[in-house]
């Protein structure tokens, strides 16, 4: 039988590491020039460069039943990124950071405002490593998801980062971005990615918006050489732990595909806020093709949550993307979220299973750079026959800049 830590003591780690970040000054309120708001962490000059420290700290807490000692409790370190950043607005900007948890580079570019170069503006042009588009949680800021995991089919779908170029256009009611990637920094992911999105906005003020968009990719994966010098298929895999961060155990899985052609991804997304009320939902397929006489491979899953911040903020929103709550009380703001997320990976000879989580959420921001989450989640899979159903229960607390 697995060891498990003991629950009590998880919480009681959690607590110890939040307990410092909220001795806030009872005085304090949004938009005052206090700790909580403004942090030393950057210097303007006098030309508009802007140049700062990106910092983001986030520790978890696992806990499994119910699951047929599948999983093991955890409690660590989930992310510890440290970079830097350099901009002018409407000329450029840079970023580089690394997370020293996953020992991996994160984003990694530099972009060029075209208004810098011809006057006016159509569009940004990035090279580096970054986020591919496809998946509206997937290119939302770890430190500024409503949850703490991406949903089940984010997870499987989401081709995270890889090294490239983009265009991107971002106009009140409209955006759209193009771009072509390759490998990302670690040397992982041989081949090449063409994506692209765009999204409607039709709706778009302070705490209300619509938001309406679709993305869509083509990978074409290249296979290895082997240390014989020859060459090896490509592979594909798809699959989704149950929404926690802190285990590489999964209970659906496509397992490894060979000889594969190239994936096609597709993502729908919408977004409605109206004051403290929220609605997001996605839309994920990937479709793989192979080179030799065989079915495409489908697989498909969408989720769809909504958040109420019973203090009366709103999530924010800018461009085509979303970010936390700003407080405007003393003593921070409070959300609660509910998600239900659903991904098949059952396609003709591949049972990868199928599984659906339903997730209740609670998030309490601590001024502008912290914040305190918890999740609680009842997961259902199925593959081939076996039942898996945990309840996990997972903390966060964050530092973010």
């Amino acid at each position: 039988m697995p060891r498990r830590t003991k629950p009590a003591f998880a919480v009681l780690t959690l607590a110890a590491l939040a307990s410092p970040l909220l001795l806030a000054p009872t005085t304090a309120k949004a938009g005052d020039d206090d700790w909580l708001y403004n942090w030393p962490t950057h210097k303007t000059f006098s030309d508009g460069t802007d140049i700062g420290l990106v910092l983001r700290y986030q520790y978890d807490v696992n806990d499994f039943s119910s699951d047929d000692n599948k999983f093991t409790d955890a409690h660590t370190n989930r992310r510890k990124y440290l970079g830097f950043y350099i901009k002018k607005p409407g000329v450029y900007d840079a970023t580089v950071y690394y997370d020293f948890q996953s020992k991996q580079w994160q984003d990694v570019f530099a972009r060029l405002q075209s208004q810098a170069v011809f006057g006016q503006d159509v569009g940004a042009l990035r090279f580096g490593q970054s986020k591919t588009p496809v998946s509206f949680e997937g290119v939302t800021t770890s430190t500024q998801t409503t949850f703490i995991e991406l949903a089940l089919p984010s997870q499987a779908v989401y081709e995270n980062r890889r090294v490239g170029v983009d265009w991107a256009i971002l106009r009140t009611h409209w955006l759209a971005s193009l771009g072509y990637y390759g490998k990302n920094l670690t040397g992982k992911n041989d081949g090449h990615t063409l994506a692209a999105r765009a999204a409607w906005v039709p709706i778009h003020a302070a705490a209300n918006v619509l938001h309406l968009g679709v993305a869509a990719s083509q990978e074409r994966p290249y296979g290895l050489v082997n240390a014989l010098g020859v060459q090896q298929p490509a592979t594909a895999s798809f699959k989704s732990p149950p929404e926690a961060g802190l285990t590489t155990v999964t209970l659906v899985s496509s397992g490894t595909l060979t000889d594969v052609d190239h994936i096609n991804r597709l993502g729908l997304e919408g977004l409605w806020i109206d004051g403290p009320w929220s609605v997001q939902s996605e839309y994920l397929r990937a479709q793989t093709t192979f080179n030799v006489a065989k079915p495409n491979y489908d697989l498909s899953g969408y989720y769809v949550f909504g958040s109420w911040v019973l203090t009366g903020e709103s999530r924010q929103y800018h461009d085509g993307n979303v970010s936390n709550v700003i407080p405007s009380h003393p003593w921070g703001a409070v959300e609660l979220a509910v998600r239900y997320s659903e991904l098949n990976l059952n396609n003709g000879p591949v049972l990868g299973g199928q599984e659906h989580d339903w997730t209740a959420g609670a998030n309490w921001y601590v001024g502008s750079h912290m914040r305190l989450q918890a999740n609680y989640i009842r997961a259902f899979s199925d593959r081939k026959g076996l039942l898996i159903n945990p309840h996990i229960v997972e903390l966060r607390a964050e530092i973010f800049i």
